[in-house]
């Protein structure tokens, strides 16, 4: 098999974002191949500890995916502040005379933005609504290179290495085997040191916020990069609160068009025609949201990131652009509104963009985290669950069909989940030994034995 064959059959999906099957997405041929080692949310260390104990092993899976897409520059982008992370790189390119570069950025957020990272690297903006592969680039997570050097040698992807962090009183990096309870990993860094708590799945700006009493329904999936536990008195629990229907009020009652979220917006600023401002002016004056969705300025809500800039940091009116974005793209969905991206115009990056770069510990402490921000996580625990609940769908594309039965012994890497024929997908593999329990069309269930 070739390499994009081996990556199919191991399952391996991108791990720092929503989860594209990377087959797919490295069957191009690229000017730049970028890794992205930025860890674009505070308070995660994942990608630093990979960094550190696995350096050789993302070089050489580089190498390997840059033979495969054509790529002539291989960077890897971090954070310059990662001054350990940059050594322990530099001594696995110099030991492989590697042609692999280090590609050091600003201490901001978001640094690690998939596109906001191209642009950085290679001065393109990417279109709205595009991908890096418009700009001849392809970008991947360093844990995905881990996964695609594990592919190399046909060993599927069972394991996830997440950070466990926030009000917990050891923060840790484990390897958890895919389908582990959420609460076991907290459980696995000591415990939450409050009683009252939500669990943030992913960073603090673009994580999912669940609520500590539905704890027991999550398990980790091959696109779970953090499992943070947050106090409930915390400013991003009210924020990730406050009703839809209040953040619709306060915009309409509110917003004095200071135009501060469109100025920070990281989208705006990389050039594309996105004005929150405009969309938040624009509802105000709206009996209804469908009244707007013809308007070309309300239609640019379809091309947000909500990375969370204009209501964690920017608005002094505490009201919540990002919301109203999320709203009114699920409103043109639902009219049958599709985005169509320009190729023929050139977007280029605004001037004031290089004033405009946010500190990361700012943010952070805009959300009340700041007090984990400066956590220095080295270890590692390895994980060891009785049942594991393995989702059929952890990645962009059609769900894995169950390829098990209910009373099935499986070996750690049996193959529990097949791609649907001719659809984009990914493969699912056991990821302990046991029993399998029960099977249904979202999840296959496995006991140790």
């Amino acid at each position: 098999m070739d390499l994009l064959e081996k990556i199919m059959a191991a399952g391996i999906v991108g791990c720092g974002g929503a989860g594209f099957p990377t087959h797919a997405k490295l069957n191009c041929t690229v000017e730049y191949l970028i890794v992205n080692a930025a860890e674009c949310e505070p308070l995660l260390r994942t990608d630093r500890y990979l960094m550190l104990n696995r350096a050789p092993e993302i070089v050489s899976a580089m190498e390997l995916v840059a033979e495969t897409v054509k790529a002539r520059k291989l960077y890897i982008a971090l954070k310059e502040t990662y001054t350990d992370e940059i050594a322990s790189l530099n001594a696995a390119i110099a030991a492989k005379n590697s042609r692999v570069e280090i590609f050091p950025l600003k201490n901001f957020y978001p640094a690690g933005d998939e596109q906001i990272m191209v642009l950085e690297v290679t001065g393109r903006t990417v279109p709205p609504s595009g991908i890096p592969l418009d700009v001849g680039a392809v970008v991947s997570n360093t844990a995905t290179m881990c996964g695609i050097y594990d592919a190399s040698r046909d060993i599927p992807f069972t394991d996830k290495y997440l950070t466990v962090t926030g009000a917990v009183a050891h923060p840790t990096i484990v390897k958890a085997p895919l389908g582990t309870p959420f609460r076991e990993c907290i459980e696995q860094a000591g415990g939450a040191l409050t009683g009252d708590y939500h669990i943030l799945a992913g960073g603090p700006l673009m994580g999912k916020l669940y609520r500590k009493e539905d704890l027991d329904q999550y398990y980790v999936t091959k696109t779970t990069s953090g499992i943070v536990v947050v106090p409930d008195e915390a400013k991003l629990v009210e924020m990730r609160q406050t009703p839809l229907h209040t953040i619709l009020r306060r915009a309409k009652s509110a917003c004095i068009q200071c135009q501060t979220c469109t100025g920070m917006c990281p989208r705006y600023l990389s050039g594309h025609p996105l004005a929150p401002h405009k969309i938040m002016r624009k509802l105000a004056y709206a009996g209804d949201v469908k009244e707007i969705l013809e308007d070309a300025d309300v239609r640019e809500a379809m091309t947000c990131s909500e990375c969370g800039v204009c209501e964690a940091y920017a608005c002094p009116m505490g009201l919540a652009p990002r919301q109203v974005n999320v709203f009114v793209k699920k409103a043109l969905r639902e009219s049958g509104f599709r985005y169509r991206k320009e190729m023929e115009k050139p977007f280029r990056k605004r001037e004031e963009r290089e004033y405009r770069r946010i500190p990361s510990y700012r943010i952070a402490a805009r959300l009340g985290v700041e007090k984990y921000y400066h956590y220095t996580i080295r270890d590692l625990c390895e994980m060891q669950p009785e049942e594991v609940h393995i989702s059929l769908q952890q990645h962009i594309g059609a769900p894995s069909v169950a390829v098990v039965s209910a009373g099935d012994l499986v070996e750690k890497g049996d193959r529990i989940g097949a791609i649907p024929e001719k659809s984009l997908g990914a493969n699912i593999h056991a990821s302990i030994r046991g029993r399998v329990v029960s099977v249904d069309e979202h999840t296959v269930v496995i006991r140790r034995e």
